[in-house]
């Protein structure tokens, strides 16, 4: 099974600029982030490739695996360690076919179904939520809970990321419910300090 990391940091230029994606992975990663996912919707298909080799060489740096949203061929040209796709995104199946097998894939899921259908098709990883009320994604579903992530974390068999307005204050209780890891957000990107940000979450996922 390959090494899923616990603290995903989501990079994200829309929800603040003071930052570009590489000075957000960064910053995280001296935080004690062990895994950066670079999404960025906008720009041309040379302009994301330009962003994610900036971040890739940040996670190459210091050791830390970088995963690509949505985009697989990003993820090779730039040499990161996977790619994560949302359930509108290319199918897992194709992505696995694109990907060699040593390289990750995450896919979001929101019912047992798609859980499982995600891992037949070669998942390492599931991303599940929204856990909590996020402001990241206006587009977002109602909360699952935590009740929902304990049951689809036992189904899973595999780890599972928990996404979705957690912060500092409720890591704790989220990877007491089964996740593995988190990803977030607003709760590193939109904070004053990111560092700080990110080392407050690395605390609590340990002590959890």
């Amino acid at each position: 099974m390959k090494k899923i990391g616990r603290l995903h940091v989501i990079t994200d230029t829309t929800i603040q600029s003071r930052f570009t994606h590489a000075e957000l992975a960064k910053m995280a990663i001296e935080g004690g982030a062990d895994t950066i996912q670079f999404r960025q919707k906008e720009g041309s298909t040379r302009e994301l490739v330009e962003s994610a080799q900036a971040v890739q060489a940040v996670c190459a740096e210091h050791g830390v695996s970088l995963i690509v949203n949505d985009r697989a061929d990003i993820a090779l040209a730039v040499g990161g360690a996977g790619a994560h796709f949302g359930q509108d995104d290319l199918p897992i199946t194709a992505g696995r076919r694109i990907l060699p097998p040593e390289m990750t894939i995450g896919a979001s899921a929101r019912t047992e179904e798609k859980i499982l259908e995600a891992i037949s098709a070669g998942a390492d990883y599931i991303g599940f939520g929204p856990i909590y009320q996020t402001s990241s994604k206006p587009d977002a579903e109602l909360p699952k809970g935590l009740q929902a992530l304990r049951r689809m974390s036992e189904i899973a068999q595999c780890p599972v990321i928990a996404i979705g307005g957690i912060t500092a204050d409720t890591a704790y209780e989220v990877i007491r419910a089964g996740a593995h890891g988190i990803a977030v957000i607003s709760a590193v990107c939109g904070q004053a300090d990111p560092v700080a940000a990110t080392r407050h979450l690395c605390d609590e996922i340990q002590r959890a």
